[in-house]
């Protein structure tokens, strides 16, 4: 039964390529096929003990992902949303993108009860059209003692 499918399928291309042309049967398969597989970059690698990490952020095609950012100085959680989104700013720029171009973010507090002062300081940082978002509070906190870590997702 295989066997016969298999006859039937190499005769039935044979007569297509035929009607069709070699020349342009290779084209058509050509113009599905991508000429080359796309690169995926990174930038900003953090090592620990000599070896690679993780990335500031990873550009594939026309999108960036921004690793998650952190305050790790003392203060309230104001001034470590503030400066979280400012690090997600200066990495975006470098990966070719910007604040109004971040599609989405995660938000992961320290505690809950901070979401509403954190809100104050995230209003208005991604222009009119502001991201979609999610946020959670992190059991055991997040991780270098932050208020507040961010990550985001954005096209170029």
């Amino acid at each position: 039964m295989k066997s016969e499918r298999r006859s039937i399928l190499k005769k039935l291309f044979a007569s297509a390529a035929g009607v069709v042309g070699l020349g342009a049967a290779s084209k058509a398969v050509a113009e599905i096929a991508p000429a080359a597989a796309p690169v995926k970059e990174v930038g900003d690698v953090v090592m620990y003990q000599d070896v690679p990490l993780f990335s500031g952020h990873t550009k594939f095609n026309n999108m960036v992902f921004v690793a998650g950012k952190g305050a790790h100085f003392e203060g309230d959680i104001t001034a470590h949303t503030k400066h979280v989104l400012d690090e997600l700013e200066k990495e975006l720029i470098k990966a070719g993108s910007s604040m109004e171009k971040v599609l989405k973010c995660s938000v992961f507090l320290h505690d809950l009860n901070d979401y509403k002062a954190m809100n104050e300081a995230y209003k208005g940082r991604f222009g009119s059209k502001p991201p979609c978002r999610t946020t959670v509070a992190v059991y055991g906190g997040v991780p270098g003692d932050s208020l507040v870590e961010i990550d985001c997702i954005a096209y170029i």
